[in-house]
């Protein structure tokens, strides 16, 4: 497709950056968006997917008619059938009236599910017969309705992984990947980074009415060379802040650190997965942290052995026998400086030693674990749920049930 083509399409809905993988993903929507073809997007959270299906739709034949954004993930187990394909009154105790469901509403036209990798079995499988031959049935209804619409899904879950973990239908994962689309993360980007940082703090200046940050080459770097798992969410969130704390206009990459959080290193694994496609759901983390718990119990008692033979290797004759007699420590005499000798009674150290892997097993449940890491997300972003799940990297309505769940206020 011609340059100009898609030099179009990224000034009509701002699209800042000249990744040629970008590139690629703009061109693939623009090809697709002539035919009925359902599209998948994948991409980490925070990429900007949610551009995608809009650039498919208003490049289409069905751009006249209406448009859906959908989040699966924000809508409750509960209701999300009733959201999506309507119900008759009296079909569940609050059905006072009928209603029409999204995929009724956008007859003619697109619907855009976001997160459909949250979507429960049983509406996936609703989903699937839509796909097939465009037919539905309303909640408490048996009459069967057709509904002629385009539909377009995103997502940052590893589908191929959820499918082999019986969480997402193998049929429906090739019915809605027919045309994949994958937006590349900030960090592989390169000087895309520095582009959107310029336009943002462009948008912040205007808006806060304070003069325009500028980065020196040092700072360019650094955010270069950042891994942004938050991706332009994140880097937008930078931007904002520079543009309304820093003094100095002029930001080096001294100065840029102090607004990039470290990236954890460790060889454990995370809570709430990693961010991007591989990112598993709060129920599978579950196994993670059985395998870290038993590894913890195994290393205790590991070290409580260690110590038991440590004890029995040792000649016990009365209260104050010293670890010392056993294994003396060397010491470095002075002339004029007797050599002492710090002995440690048996006895004492026997009592200090607890039986640590009844302690694990009864103060790190892994309810415990789960309930104090959502009540830290949650306070770290002010009691902001969507925020909260965001960080967790689970659904809004996993978190909103696991707070119920968990009786959090």
């Amino acid at each position: 497709m011609e340059i100009s083509e898609i030099q179009r399409v990224k000034q009509q809905f701002g699209i800042i950056g000249n990744d040629l993988e970008l590139m690629r993903a703009i061109d693939i929507a623009i090809q697709v968006a002539h035919t009925d073809l359902t599209v998948l997007i994948t991409g980490e959270s925070g990429v900007g997917k949610e551009f995608f299906p809009q650039i498919i739709h208003t490049n289409s034949v069905r751009k006249h008619n209406k448009y859906f954004a959908v989040n699966c993930g924000a809508i409750p187990e509960g209701t999300i059938d009733s959201e999506l394909f309507g119900h008759v009154k009296g079909a569940f105790t609050d059905a006072i009236s009928e209603r029409k469901g999204y995929f009724s509403e956008a007859d003619g036209g697109t619907i855009f599910l976001d997160e459909v990798g949250e979507l429960p079995l049983s509406t996936q499988a609703r989903l699937l017969r839509v796909l097939e031959n465009g037919e539905y049935i309303r909640v408490g209804s048996s009459k069967v309705e057709k509904t002629n619409v385009r539909i377009v899904c995103a997502t940052n879950v590893n589908l191929p992984e959820a499918v082999s973990n019986g969480r997402f239908r193998e049929d429906l994962y090739y019915r809605l990947s027919t045309v994949p689309i994958n937006v590349p993360p900030l960090c592989k980007r390169g000087e895309d980074v520095v582009l959107l940082f310029k336009k943002f703090v462009m948008d912040f200046s205007t808006r806060y009415n304070v003069p325009k940050v500028q980065l020196d080459e040092s700072a360019k770097r650094a955010i270069m060379e950042y891994s942004w798992p938050g991706n332009i969410r994140q880097l937008k969130n930078v931007a904002e802040q520079i543009s309304i704390l820093e003094l100095n206009r002029e930001v080096n990459a001294e100065t840029m650190k102090r607004y990039l959080p470290e990236q954890p290193k460790t060889n454990l694994p995370t809570l709430f997965g990693s961010n991007g496609g591989g990112g598993k759901s709060f129920e599978s983390e579950r196994e993670i942290l059985y395998s870290v718990l038993f590894d913890l119990r195994r290393d205790v008692t590991e070290l409580r052995r260690q110590v038991k033979e440590l004890m029995a290797g040792h000649s016990v004759s009365g209260d104050n026998v010293s670890l010392y007699e056993a294994h003396p420590i060397p010491v470095v005499q002075h002339t004029v400086q007797p050599t002492i000798h710090i002995a440690t009674p048996v006895n004492d150290l026997s009592h200090t030693v607890v039986d640590s892997s009844e302690y694990v097993e009864e103060a790190m449940t892994l309810d415990d674990m789960e309930r104090k890491a959502i009540i830290q997300a949650l306070e770290r972003h002010h009691g902001k749920r969507r925020d909260a799940a965001r960080e967790l990297e689970i659904s809004e309505r996993t978190l909103y049930r696991k707070i119920k769940e968990y009786g959090i206020e």
